[in-house]
């Protein structure tokens, strides 16, 4: 029973696909490989649980490279968001999430892009929490983006960040870094969404700091100049709201947490409790030693693998969009249950 030609296309737009679906469709066989008129679309697609993903990944039938996670200037990227989409399909994403912090204005331009230049989009978001006194954050992806719950928690958590910003920089002034508040608005296209990196562009340009690595050694974290407590949503909170939107919720970039292994498995018990699915296993910020750690977890706990780049601009990212390392063998990819 071959699905309609309407709900192909559909599937298109978004770059959701699962494998039954895309068997349904006739562009792939029982394994998994091209098939019929797939062979033509097959690389729009990203469905396959036993995918490779390889670094620089040449056009392949049975390749899929799929960047989850990335900004756009609508929270703390240098790039506008169809600019985003542009770069990545250029690089050769087959599947984008767009997860700008705690705002999903980006998504029906990055949609947009994405559709014109062929490739899959999935919606994403970075939310913003605190568990323990940590600020931690999560992925969600594949919800949908009028959900007026998801989209009266995410403008909970922006509401405070002007506020924070003006505390961060009275902070900075207190070291003698004047103008701070008035420097890292600067940077930011969307005042609502002033952040850290905000701050850190600005020390680095003026000085300050050589790069922003720098930045968020000596200032703006826990016990360094600039920082300051704030009151984010709680895991439970972010989880509520993506599912209740639809989609599912993955930890972001977990190798930067300064949490111990006791924490660390504390954290994702109760991420998994309360109905998390995937961890972000290779990300632009992991180590390898990172990554071979946060697989064992994705195992042990039966976690979705994610894999983002963290992109937010030329020059300051550690891997453009979709140049990153393959998923470790044996992991689920999150992407398999779009």
């Amino acid at each position: 029973m071959r699905i309609g030609a309407d709900a192909v296309e559909a599937r298109h737009r978004t770059g959701v696909w699962s494998l039954p679906a895309a068997m349904a469709a006739g562009l792939v066989d029982r394994q998994g490989e091209p098939a019929g008129h797939g062979r033509g679309v097959i690389r729009r697609l990203c469905y396959d649980a036993r995918s490779t993903i390889l670094r620089c990944p040449a056009p392949s039938a049975t390749v899929f490279n799929c960047d989850l996670h990335c900004h756009s200037t609508c929270s703390d990227g240098l790039l506008a968001a169809a600019d985003v989409a542009m770069r990545a399909a250029a690089n050769g994403v087959d599947l984008l999430a767009l997860t700008d912090h705690d705002s999903l204005d980006g998504l029906s331009a990055v949609q947009a892009a994405a559709t014109a230049a062929g490739m899959g989009f999935v919606n994403g978001v970075e939310i913003s929490i605190e568990w323990q006194g940590l600020q931690i954050h999560m992925l969600g992806y594949a919800f949908d983006r009028s959900d007026q719950a998801l989209n009266a928690g995410l403008a909970s958590i922006r509401s405070g960040r002007v506020e924070r910003a003006q505390r961060m920089s009275a902070e900075l002034e207190k070291v003698g870094i004047a103008g701070a508040f008035d420097g890292a608005m600067r940077y930011a296209a969307n005042p609502s969404l002033i952040s850290r990196a905000h701050f850190g562009r600005f020390l680095v340009d003026s000085g300050v700091a050589k790069d922003l690595r720098s930045v968020f050694e000596s200032y703006l974290v826990p016990g360094r100049p600039g920082y300051v407590d704030h009151r984010w949503a709680t895991l439970a909170d972010s989880l509520a709201w993506v599912h209740a939107a639809g989609g599912l919720v993955a930890v972001a970039h977990p190798g930067r947490y300064k949490l111990s292994r006791v924490e660390m498995r504390r954290f994702l018990a109760e991420f998994k409790d309360l109905g998390g699915e995937a961890i972000e296993v290779v990300s632009g910020s992991h180590t390898q030693e990172h990554v071979d750690i946060f697989a064992r977890y994705a195992r042990e706990y039966d976690f979705l693998a994610s894999r983002g780049s963290d992109f937010h601009g030329p020059g300051e990212s550690y891997f453009d969009l979709g140049q990153l390392a393959a998923l470790p063998d044996g992991l689920k990819p999150v992407w398999a249950a779009f």
